[in-house]
């Protein structure tokens, strides 16, 4: 192998450990509840469960029905599904999700990440729609940071508050970014689309791009603000002991002296969706200002949401 490739296959080995992409096998290893009932995952304070579809190759895969809406009703389940990548399922994760039913697979992932963990691996007849949404450069940076192996540089580029930093300015571009916002648009209205089936969609980690847009449907759908925060939350929830194990498995190869660096990259925090919610409300006055104006979503495409997906 010429030292480019070696050089390539240690970067994409870097970025598979920091952004949660592991071979199928090493999931079984990493996330040992993956094949338990939602209710460990369960906060105390909240009320309605998550509803947890348990995978192998995957671990923050749900159903985004459940939720009760301010105006008295109930979000559906069944119709809609939130996850990270589907790239490494095993054959019993295929299984699992063809049971689902689903019609339509949405990929937030940049092609660089595709690359690098692969394409969906889905049921036969379901092929996923690709639709990037910008990551700011995150992926890539990540993939220098973990392959030059140096400690100084690692610091230099992720620490003192810059990965924070990083992960606000990529949430602020849900708002401000044109491309960005027509990619969620199209996923809400297909949603909306009452004739369309169950939808699934996902980016890397199920936590940035995937926890945005479900947030914006959930309150869109007369959600409480406060339990559409929970469910962007919970990703920690779901995530916390493989990307444990991820950052122990970084440290033991010698890729990183310090990968408690890659905390602020792996963890959703309220300092994000508030970074995202603040630069909404200077941008369009207000979240419904961010769905008609921002996301160029009518009255009419509002209703048909409430219709099908409220009952």
């Amino acid at each position: 192998m010429s030292r480019a490739r070696i050089r390539l296959a240690t970067a994409a080995a870097a970025a598979a450990l920091a952004i949660g992409t592991l071979p199928a096998s090493a999931y079984a290893a990493a996330a040992p509840g993956a094949g338990v009932s939602a209710r460990h995952h369960q906060s105390h304070q909240q009320t309605e469960p998550i509803r947890q579809i348990p995978l192998q190759g995957a671990v923050n895969v749900r159903d985004l029905g459940g939720y009760r809406t301010w105006t008295g009703g109930t979000v559906r389940q069944g119709l809609v599904y939130r996850s990270d990548a589907l790239s490494k399922l095993t054959d019993a994760d295929v299984t699992t999700v063809s049971g689902l039913g689903l019609t339509k697979v949405v990929d937030f992932r940049i092609p660089m990440e595709l690359q690098y963990d692969g394409a969906d691996r889905l049921p036969p007849g379901l092929t996923p729609t690709s639709r990037p949404v910008s990551d700011l450069g995150l992926y890539g940076t990540l993939v220098g940071a973990i392959a030059s192996g140096d400690p100084v540089t690692q610091e230099q580029m992720l620490g003192g508050g810059r990965a924070e930093a990083y992960m606000r300015d990529i949430y602020r571009t849900f708002v401000t970014s044109p491309e960005n916002r027509a990619q969620f648009a199209a996923t809400l209205r297909e949603i909306a689309d009452g004739s369309q089936g169950p939808i699934l969609y996902h980016c890397t980690s199920g936590k940035d791009r995937t926890g945005w847009t479900s947030y914006v449907l959930l309150r869109a759908l007369a959600v409480p603000e406060d339990t559409a925060e929970r469910d962007y939350l919970e990703s920690n929830t779901f995530r916390a002991a493989y990307d444990a194990r991820l950052r122990a498995g970084l440290k033991q190869s010698g890729r990183m002296q310090n990968p408690d660096l890659l905390i602020p990259l792996q963890e959703v925090r309220q300092d994000y969706l508030d970074a995202a919610t603040t630069q909404m409300e200077a941008d369009y006055g207000s979240f419904y200002g961010y769905l008609t104006q921002g996301l160029g979503l009518d009255l009419r495409t509002l209703a048909k949401l409430q219709k099908k997906m409220v009952r």
